[in-house]
């Protein structure tokens, strides 16, 4: 693996020092100045790299999407049939955004910014987790396993039939009114049964 440029690596330092404050203090607490104060540099030094503090939530955005992305294609690509394949992308999905988003609930604040002031990243993740949803259809269909359906027009029903579980606002929301990612996972999962029996070749 190659060593990162120096202005990458810089990059980085700083969004690492932007990610520890967010997790720590939150996103709207936390001033250009403090990332600053954590990477011994001064605030201007900081602009050079990123022109604002939006900037640098949407590097860490993009980088957090990322690595869901990857964890997501590796579960696409493993052993099992597709739709139990399928099943365990969605599944994973939810714990993720239950573990980065809601555990760590000061990074809602970071989340909800993105969504308004970045849709272009979070509008290529969903289509990155969409094309996942596509080739593990057609692959179910291929083998016999799924009946012959519209892959894509199938994978935005899911998508669609999913979104309690993987838009932050409405899950913030069924958390805040006192149910446990626990019987929010069994309900995913309820849902999912009834999608993948939909699809079935009988």
């Amino acid at each position: 693996m190659n060593a990162m440029d120096p202005q990458s690596a810089t990059r980085a330092r700083i969004a690492d020092a932007a990610e520890a404050l967010f997790r720590q203090i939150g996103y709207q607490k936390t001033s250009v100045a403090d990332i600053a104060k954590a990477c011994a540099m001064s605030p201007a030094n900081v602009y050079r790299f990123f022109p604002s503090k939006s900037a640098i939530n949407e590097a860490i955005t993009q980088r957090l999407l990322n690595t869901i992305g990857n964890e997501l294609e590796a579960i696409a690509a493993g052993k099992g049939g597709a739709g139990e394949r399928l099943r365990a992308t969605a599944a994973h999905l939810y714990r993720r955004d239950v573990e980065l988003f809601f555990a760590e609930k000061r990074m809602h604040d970071m989340v909800g910014a993105a969504m308004t002031e970045h849709w272009g990243v979070i509008e290529g993740f969903i289509a990155r987790v969409l094309a996942i949803w596509e080739g593990l259809l057609r692959e179910g269909m291929a083998a016999g396993e799924f009946r012959s359906l519209d892959p894509t027009g199938i994978a935005m029903t899911f998508k669609q039939c999913l979104l309690l579980w993987t838009h932050p606002i409405l899950l913030a929301d069924c958390l805040g009114r006192g149910q446990t990612p626990e019987e929010l996972g069994t309900q995913q999962q309820a849902a999912l049964d009834l999608m993948l029996a939909g699809i079935a070749k009988n």
